[in-house]
């Protein structure tokens, strides 16, 4: 087991950069949201999209699938985002 350490501290050290990518991507993402929930209040739009979501959840679990990543999970993922930034919209709007 010499070196196991070392490629554990490697792996570890990969998945560190991708969490700190994914909580950037996840401000940027939210930073946009908050934007078009500014804009649906201005223009008395209602907070939810449901036909927008569902297209959503369908493109991601097909993308999901082609890049081997199990599309019930990101279906949970993207579902547990959208929920948030329904909630930043109802914010805006009241």
């Amino acid at each position: 087991m010499t070196g196991t350490p070392d490629v554990l501290a490697q792996y570890r050290a990969s998945i560190d950069n991708i969490d700190a990518a994914l909580v950037h991507i996840l401000a940027e993402r939210f930073r946009i949201t908050k934007a078009v929930g500014a804009y649906k209040a201005r223009e008395g739009l209602p907070p939810a999209d449901p036909s927008r979501e569902e297209a959503q959840i369908a493109r991601l679990r097909t993308l999901a699938e082609s890049a081997n990543l199990d599309p019930e999970f990101s279906e949970k993922f993207l579902r547990f985002i959208v929920a948030e930034v329904i909630r930043h919209h109802e914010q805006a709007r009241g």
